[in-house]
């Protein structure tokens, strides 16, 4: 059978998504298909972005804090992006890069797995996980006096051992697009008593994801398949910009954990629960919140909105 233009353009008449391409700035006669490492940019974007820097920075100076309510852009942008990736209401927030993310949620899911099991000395990738995700999971590694094990994609069910604290994948492969089934995966981690960190950079705002999966409570958490912690990356399929703000989500039951031993590392100010007060000590903010660290990026952050 032959496909002719005439066919091509006929499918592409009846794509309910076509409409969508308006939205974007291309130069003519480009089909972008380069997503996975850079995704077009919105037309509504420089608007916005000029509005930041001429309106809220330039004019309204440091009352944008309070007026443009930039103080509570990475909560309100977490709660943009929940519904993309199976989260709920005030379990996500936009900052930093995914590589620091990254460190933050494995830090914490080490501290986690580990109290409950100090035998469990293992964090358990993908060989050929994308790079940075393996350097933050080797240094961590290196500090503690844990191993990193990398095994190749069919062998990741044999490798969930009763030594093993974390499981760190990332959902669909840079290099291949293979996509793991998060659901079953996470599943067969719980029941080794392993958290699960994944890394949604290839497939937030691309496939569908769903987090929360089955949405266990703490005491059905062995059977669930609701993952513990998840990264992700804004400037590729959520069209954030090069460099764009990453984004961080922790499940419910982990975020609030009482103890500075579950917390993640980097417990800057923005995460204290009264920034304000400016006291010498650190308090936890509540929630997802402690997860932020320190002044945001307002400009970068208003790109991805």
């Amino acid at each position: 059978m032959t496909t002719t233009l005439q066919d091509c353009r006929a499918l592409d008449a009846q794509d309910r998504l076509a409409p969508l391409r308006e939205h974007f700035t291309l130069p003519p006669g480009v089909i972008y298909l380069d997503g996975n490492s850079l995704g077009v940019a919105p037309k509504a974007t420089a608007a916005r972005v000029a509005d930041v820097v001429t309106r809220e920075w330039g004019a309204d100076l440091i009352q944008s804090w309070n007026t443009a309510s930039w103080f509570d852009l990475p909560q309100r942008l977490g709660n943009q992006l929940a519904p993309l990736i199976g989260a709920g209401p005030n379990e996500v927030v936009c900052t930093d890069s995914t590589s620091i993310n990254l460190y933050k949620v494995l830090s914490a899911a080490l501290n986690i797995a580990r109290e409950d099991s100090p035998a469990r000395r293992r964090i358990v990738s993908e060989r050929s996980n994308f790079p940075t995700d393996l350097y933050i999971a080797e240094g961590l590694c290196k500090e503690r006096g844990l191993e990193l094990v990398l095994v190749e994609p069919q062998d990741i069910a044999t490798a969930l051992t009763s030594d093993v604290a974390v499981l760190m994948l990332t959902h669909v492969n840079y290099r291949t697009g293979a996509m793991h089934d998060m659901a079953a995966i996470t599943a067969a981690a719980h029941a080794a008593g392993i958290l699960c960190v994944w890394d949604l950079a290839h497939s937030a705002g691309a496939v569908p994801v769903d987090l929360h999966a089955a949405g266990a409570d703490f005491e059905e958490w062995r059977a669930s398949k609701s993952a513990d912690f998840a990264v992700g990356c804004g400037y590729k399929y959520l069209n954030g910009g090069p460099g764009a703000p990453a984004f961080e989500w922790v499940h419910p039951r982990h975020a609030s954990r009482p103890g500075l031993k579950f917390m993640q590392p980097l417990s800057g100010w923005w995460g204290h629960a009264t920034p304000f007060a400016f006291t010498p000590d650190y308090q936890p903010a509540p929630g997802i919140t402690r997860y932020l660290c320190g002044t945001q990026p307002i400009i970068s952050l208003s790109a991805l909105q």
